[in-house]
């Protein structure tokens, strides 16, 4: 059976997260402990129970730290992608430093697992228009940065075309592109793909509407962070209260959500669809 469903997983900290870099900068990472090897291992153990495959697009300063992590994630059969180094977004950077986080996440990558990576998301899926020429002069396969919602003011909205129907499109320069999972109401593209949504969305309509993405899409794309799954970890004060709310909201419950979400729909791992 060809299963055009993707379970993937962004791995990166829960100091990391733009929704706190106003309180925790970049130089002030070392300071916080690690928690991101308990909680991967958690949905580790979920995708097992469940028989399930998966994509895990990893930061380059985690896997630097905890390599072991990475290459138990290859050891299980799952896909090694990449989501950048630093976790700066895409448009904030110049051509030159996309490049040099994009490399250095790369080479880290593969010298652990001793295998090619093929995919990359970027940071709160902020690619662009150049950033994707880039990934294809340095030897990616596809992309999985688009977010294509209505209204959401983080996101890249790009004016470029998408080849093709479902959830995999082919951009012009070749790059194939792996769309997280909305739903069409009333002309307006809604989040139905996982991250704060899955998290809000009470999980009976969720598994609905995403069987309607599905069905739309023909292939669903899921998204989830390790840290939305780490209950226990430290609250930071001094954030603007949507980031709080965004950042905070449901983690007692995700665990259990994500669960059922694997055992309710089949997932593969995308590097099985573009070979």
């Amino acid at each position: 059976m060809i299963i055009k469903n993707f379970f993937t997983v962004d791995v990166e900290d829960w100091f990391q997260v733009e929704n706190l870099k106003e309180v925790i900068l970049v130089d002030d990472w070392e300071k916080n402990k690690l928690r991101v090897k308990n909680s991967t291992n958690r949905i580790l153990k979920l995708l097992d129970k469940t028989n399930t495959k998966a994509t895990f697009f990893i930061l380059g300063w985690i896997a630097e730290r905890v390599p072991d992590l990475v290459l138990e994630i290859y050891k299980r059969g799952h896909e090694v992608a990449s989501h950048g180094y630093g976790h700066q977004l895409v448009y904030n950077l110049s051509k030159q430093e996309f490049t040099n986080d994009l490399k250095k996440s790369k080479d880290i990558l593969e010298n652990i697992i001793n295998d090619r990576i093929y995919g990359y998301r970027a940071p709160s899926f902020s690619i662009t228009e150049w950033s994707l020429d880039v990934l294809k002069e340095e030897g990616f396969l596809y992309d999985s940065s688009m977010f294509l919602v209505s209204g959401h003011d983080r996101y890249s909205k790009l004016n470029i075309n998408l080849n093709g129907g479902g959830a995999i499109k082919e951009l012009d320069n070749g790059i194939k592109e792996i769309c997280i999972s909305t739903n069409s109401v009333l002309g307006k593209k809604l989040p139905w793909g996982g991250g704060g949504y899955f998290r809000l969305i009470p999980y009976g309509i969720f598994k609905r509407g995403f069987k309607r993405s599905i069905r739309q899409n023909d292939g669903g794309v899921f998204y989830c962070h390790p840290w939305e799954i780490d209950a226990d970890q430290p609250t930071v004060d001094n954030i603007r209260p949507s980031y709080r709310f965004r950042h905070y909201y449901g983690l007692e419950q995700t665990e259990k959500k994500l669960e059922g979400l694997l055992t309710d729909f089949k997932f593969g791992r995308i590097k099985d669809h573009i070979l």
